[in-house]
């Protein structure tokens, strides 16, 4: 996906769960779309947590990311709009989670998700991928279609440990399937400062993996825990919270980043 006029395709992805992906991706796209990007979200869970926060009833999941993924539906069909204007959410149902074994019998069962991103690629500068808790088929169709990887990292004891193989599996990808796959970069999230643990994983992480790792930091925060259950994003929900005023941080430097990557390809 090096054309330009198409969207930035960033996957949100950690095996591990409860880390803030779902968090990340709404909150990333609300902040993204406050800046006047346009921004598709993809809801590629079987849980459906991300449909479920920004208020999107079930029966009005009428076309899913399943339908994207095995139907040929595009996504245009499937994205709805939200509150927020310039963001929009294919939907996700618990119908996914037959996916990963009917793809299984597909010949080119890794390219679901790229197929569709590129038979009707969405009306959006970026697109961001709400992975599963798994190195599962479905998030590996993610990462086959992802320009970048943007990985959530819970500030606590084994944080690294885990990383390691979601790295050795974007590395995997790369040589097989896209090799112009790159890391985005990880951001801490859940951060305490206070918390001993908490700057030990950070100055870790940043030993480890240098300017890779995004100076945004999102602390643990009670109106980014109630959002959701008023169906908005924190930035809707409270804009002066902490949560909020975080994301809004890491928007302007993902941004930035994705600034001198495009200067880089037209240089390149």
């Amino acid at each position: 996906m090096s054309n330009l006029s198409r969207p930035r395709v960033i996957a949100i992805a950690n095996q591990k769960g409860g880390v803030g992906k779902t968090t990340t991706a709404i909150n990333l796209g609300a902040a993204l779309a406050a800046r006047g990007r346009r921004v598709c979200v993809i809801d590629l869970d079987p849980q459906g947590n991300a449909s479920t926060g920004v208020g999107i009833e079930r029966e009005d999941r009428r076309v899913t990311s399943y339908d994207v993924l095995l139907e040929g539906a595009a996504i245009g069909d499937a994205a709805l709009p939200l509150g927020t204007p310039n963001l929009t959410l294919v939907p996700a149902t618990t119908d996914l989670s037959s996916a990963d074994v009917q793809m299984m019998s597909s010949g080119r069962r890794t390219q679901h998700l790229r197929a569709a991103l590129l038979r009707s690629a969405p009306d959006a500068d970026v697109v961001l991928i709400d992975c599963p808790p798994s190195l599962s088929l479905l998030t590996v169709n993610a990462l086959v279609a992802a320009d970048s990887v943007l990985v959530p990292l819970q500030s606590e004891f084994f944080a690294l440990e885990g990383l390691s193989q979601l790295l050795l599996t974007v590395r995997e990808v790369r040589q097989t399937a896209n090799p112009g796959l790159r890391l985005e970069g990880i951001v801490l999230t859940m951060f305490d400062g206070r918390n001993r643990l908490c700057q030990q994983v950070e100055e870790d992480a940043r030993s480890n993996l240098g300017e890779l790792v995004f100076e945004t930091r999102i602390p643990r925060n009670v109106r980014l825990s109630e959002a959701p259950s008023h169906a908005k994003s924190v930035l809707d929900y409270d804009p002066d919270s902490k949560g909020a005023i975080a994301y809004r941080a890491l928007a302007g430097e993902l941004l930035r980043r994705l600034a001198r990557d495009t200067k880089e390809e037209v240089d390149g």
